[in-house]
């Protein structure tokens, strides 16, 4: 019976724990204007946080993946990987940055010490932020229906939408992955939230 409840708790945990979604971003309505990232001059321009260490990301990036195909060459996508200051130089040239850089239509790019992050409102690992043509808001949340679950959401469906002109389901979803800087990381050290502050 006690292995039978120690089952059960464990469970219990595992699925509060994929459920819970970290800290949400406060998006600029508008494109930053002290952002270093270029916007596309063409189509849509989505901005992707991520810890290179987070390993709720690696969902997001196979969504991601889905997400740019269903796009069809409309849509330009930066993932911005949190890069502590005092970190080696390939600290963040994981098996996630690899995967993202993979993707047809999407750059890869070291955030220093989480200043883009800060710039764009971005707290979470898996965060994306859709812009216009003209740099206007248009969506913000993630793009997995959970912790590491890859598959249909609502975050992935509304920026297809969004991108085909079309209505989306949200404009804001949640965002289930790591913080982008806190004092305990997917990785255990470097990215202390000191580290991330400008």
């Amino acid at each position: 019976m006690g292995w039978l409840a120690l089952s059960g708790g464990g469970l219990w945990a595992l699925a509060r724990y994929q459920s819970t979604a970290g800290v949400a971003a406060i998006a600029p309505a508008q494109w930053p204007a002290g952002t270093r990232i270029a916007r596309a001059s063409d189509c849509d321009t989505l901005i992707l946080l991520a810890h290179p260490k987070c390993p709720c990301t690696r969902a997001t990036l196979g969504d991601l993946a889905r997400l740019m195909a269903d796009c069809n060459g409309k849509l330009k996508t930066i993932v911005l990987f949190v890069h502590p200051d005092a970190a080696p130089s390939d600290w963040d040239k994981t098996d996630l940055w690899e995967s993202a850089a993979a993707i047809p239509g999407v750059s890869v790019c070291a955030d220093i010490n989480g200043v883009e992050a800060q710039r764009f409102g971005a707290n979470t690992s898996g965060q994306t932020i859709l812009y216009d043509l003209q740099g206007k808001l248009l969506f913000q949340g993630g793009i997995t229906a959970g912790r590491g679950h890859e598959g249909d959401n609502a975050g992935e469906d509304s920026i297809v939408a969004l991108v085909h002109g079309e209505e989306p389901v949200a404009r804001k979803t949640p965002v289930f992955g790591c913080p982008l800087c806190s004092a305990t990381t997917p990785a255990g050290s470097l990215s202390r939230k000191a580290a991330c502050q400008p």
